[in-house]
């Protein structure tokens, strides 16, 4: 089983910056796929930013120009740094990975335990 923990979250005001961490203490992994979600007091849980493997990346329309989605490779560590804050992005932000085993090739998939992003207008 592979956990990834996640920090960074808490209270800011409109305009201002936050950045999410989502590591894992393992490494004997490769992460293939990592995402970061959202879910508001009254929402879905939804797709904010992604990244593949290979680079490719994926913003939700409203966050598109804000956010930006990154990794560190020697640390199995990725990151959501969300500038320009608005109060619309107030929500529990969930990273979630998927990863290949190196030892076995098993696809594991993880969640982390949520953290609270609270902008104030």
């Amino acid at each position: 089983q592979v956990e990834f923990v996640e920090s960074g979250g808490g209270l800011v005001q409109a305009g201002g910056s936050l950045r999410l961490s989502c590591g894992s203490a393992g490494s004997d992994f490769d992460i293939n796929f990592m995402a970061w979600y959202r879910q508001g007091p009254e929402n879905q849980r939804e797709l904010v930013a992604s990244m593949t493997s290979g680079g490719i990346v994926y913003y939700l329309d409203s966050v598109q120009g804000r956010f930006t989605i990154s990794r560190d490779n020697a640390k199995n560590t990725f990151y959501l740094t969300m500038n320009n804050l608005k109060s619309e992005d107030t929500a529990v932000y969930y990273c979630h990975a998927n990863v290949r085993m190196k030892n076995t090739g098993r696809i594991a998939r993880s969640w982390g335990q949520g953290t609270q992003v609270t902008v104030s207008s």
